[in-house]
């Protein structure tokens, strides 16, 4: 059966893709701590979407996130210029720890694999 996207899924993607962008202008421009964006999630009714960034080095992305959080407005108004959407959604940023957890469960899993001495 084919995978249908619904109206969310398809502004979550566009989404994705432009405030990824802009976020990478922004770190670069203004010297902020390395972030990219790793998802968006548009809510049903587009009247909020959650940003998820993930950071190069993990103790950099809350206050990076903190930044971005108040950056927030100027983002929605320049995707207002750049999308066809009536009403542009309200965007949270959020950090993405799963690469944290990741990396922390290869580490646990390389030590435990070391020959005890």
């Amino acid at each position: 059966m084919p995978q249908t996207f619904n109206r969310a899924d398809r502004i979550s993607a566009e989404l994705r893709r432009l405030v990824g962008t802009l976020v990478h202008e922004v770190v670069r421009d203004h010297a902020l701590p390395s972030v990219s964006v790793s998802d968006v999630e548009a809510s049903r009714e587009l009247d909020s979407a959650t940003v998820y960034v993930t950071a190069l080095i993990s103790e950099q992305g809350p206050p990076a996130v903190k930044l971005l959080n108040e950056m927030a407005k100027d983002f929605r108004r320049e995707l207002s210029r750049m999308m066809k959407l009536r009403r542009v959604p309200e965007l949270r940023f959020k950090y993405d720890d799963s690469v944290d957890k990741g990396e922390r469960i290869e580490q646990l899993l390389r030590e435990a694999q070391k020959p005890s001495e």
